[in-house]
């Protein structure tokens, strides 16, 4: 096993972080054309079809409470409509609203690495990057 302070290692992080900035950076600027923030540009992208709010929240890797507020919000400005999940009425289902589904078209539009940052990978080099950054987070 090498060790942490190699050059090689310090390139590899340094690439992860460019590639983090970079998506940060493009889903900023996108969600900003639209007075939204990342995380409610992130929510009303998972929102393309009627979801159980707990999907977004597992989709942004935040707590069910919080993606409430933002889907509050985003309801608020008319971008998002909720309805009861027809198999079980205490769920909430959300889903983009006709205005919300044209802001997420144009926000796609204005992200294509943020949209799919992997675009340039074969499948199959997808798979071997999944299983290393497993391998790298089982340390």
């Amino acid at each position: 096993m090498s060790q942490p302070s190699d050059e090689l290692t310090r390139q590899i992080t340094g690439l992860f972080a460019a590639v983090n900035r970079r998506y940060a950076q493009e889903s900023e600027a996108a969600a900003a054309v639209h007075d939204l923030t990342p995380l409610q540009a992130k929510a009303l992208l998972a929102a393309g079809e009627p979801v159980p709010t707990r999907q977004i929240a597992d989709r942004l890797h935040a707590e069910p409470s919080n993606v409430t507020a933002i889907i509050d919000r985003l309801e608020s400005r008319g971008l998002i409509e909720r309805s009861p999940d027809p198999a079980d009425r205490r769920i909430k289902r959300v889903a983009a609203s006709g205005t919300g589904r044209t802001v997420a078209a144009d926000l796609r539009s204005r992200m294509p690495f943020a949209a799919d940052p992997l675009a340039r990978l074969t499948v199959q080099q997808r798979e071997v990057l999944r299983e290393l950054l497993e391998l790298i987070l089982e340390a």
